[in-house]
């Protein structure tokens, strides 16, 4: 008998660990990637509710009227990977809503505007190429599997798709994934009409005749493509390069990989980004310690009107 129960212990002990659910409300992720965004979005939250894993905060509570999960991802790929897989495994999630800044890469979008792409590309998916003398690709020899529809290389840098599947869907390698099509058609209404903050919020300390506001009104626009790589890209040139190769209208460090996840785990999502700077097409220099504050609050401000409009 005894036998019997050290072997029944022993073979629970064998079996992989499983993470606790920490909540059982159906709920939207609005994830944001850091402070900033965070900060525009928490005094929005009603009846919050803190969890804490692996060091973060996951604040549970209503925004807009709807059952939610506020988190941050943490910058650059890895992380935004890792935590969104992280809130799918410890919530019971309905879809997500990212709401962020970015790097602006299309020559018609400003700071403080909002787009809400399409898709998403990791533009670093790629294969460094070696040096092939004059010729053809600038010089320099492709992969050596060719890949329709792949964008044109960057120099040496030619780029691979990234490989993708889920329980529908056999692995297959896509330059872009689509976010989902009814959350962007819901967009595109919402997004009607709005109008967006074109001043710095004011400190304290600062003067009424020494704010910072923006030369036009910031706008929103929907479609489009995204791309994503674990780079703070402030380089004209490259943002030249996105821009004609992969149709780029804004560029980050996140949202292509918490799309690749979503797509794995067969769960909606959404992006919306606020342009905080141009990528390297600033007039003096990077700008995003500037407007990182009222690109957040544009982005938290339509993402509240977006979630607002989502089914019950």
């Amino acid at each position: 008998m005894i036998r019997l129960i050290l072997a029944a212990l022993l073979a629970l002990l064998a079996l992989p660990a499983q993470a606790q659910k920490l909540d059982d409300t159906p709920r939207t992720v609005v994830m944001t990637a850091f402070k900033p965004e965070w900060d525009a979005l928490v005094p929005l939250i009603a009846d919050p509710k803190e969890h804490a894993i692996n060091g973060r905060i996951f604040l549970t509570g209503r925004f807009a009227g709807k059952p939610v999960i506020l988190m941050q991802s943490g910058v650059s790929v890895v992380n935004a990977a890792m935590n969104t897989q992280l809130v799918l495994d410890r919530f019971t999630v309905s879809r997500i809503v990212f709401s962020g800044i970015a790097g602006g890469v299309d020559p018609q979008l400003g700071v403080g505007d909002v787009v809400v792409p399409a898709d998403w590309g990791q533009y670093l998916e790629s294969a460094f190429a070696r040096k092939a003398g004059k010729g053809a690709n600038g010089g320099w020899a492709p992969p050596p599997l060719a890949l329709d529809g792949a964008p044109a290389n960057w120099f040496f840098i030619f780029p691979r798709g990234t490989m993708v599947t889920n329980a529908a869907t056999p692995p297959r390698r896509l330059f872009r994934i689509p976010v989902d099509p009814g959350l962007l058609t819901l967009a595109r209404s919402v997004v009607q009409g709005m109008t967006l903050e074109r001043c710095v919020p004011k400190s304290a300390q600062m003067r009424a005749e020494s704010q910072l506001c923006l030369q036009r009104p910031p706008r929103l626009d929907v479609g489009g493509t995204g791309v994503t790589a674990g780079v703070f890209a402030d380089n004209r040139e490259f943002r030249l390069y996105l821009q004609k190769a992969w149709s780029a209208r804004v560029l980050d460090m996140e949202s292509a990989a918490v799309m690749q996840v979503a797509y794995s785990n067969m769960v909606p999502a959404i992006v919306f980004r606020s342009i905080s700077d141009l990528a390297g097409a600033d007039r003096h220099k990077n700008v995003e310690e500037t407007f990182a504050h009222l690109a957040s609050v544009n982005s938290a401000k339509v993402v509240q009107a977006f979630v607002a409009a989502l089914p019950d």
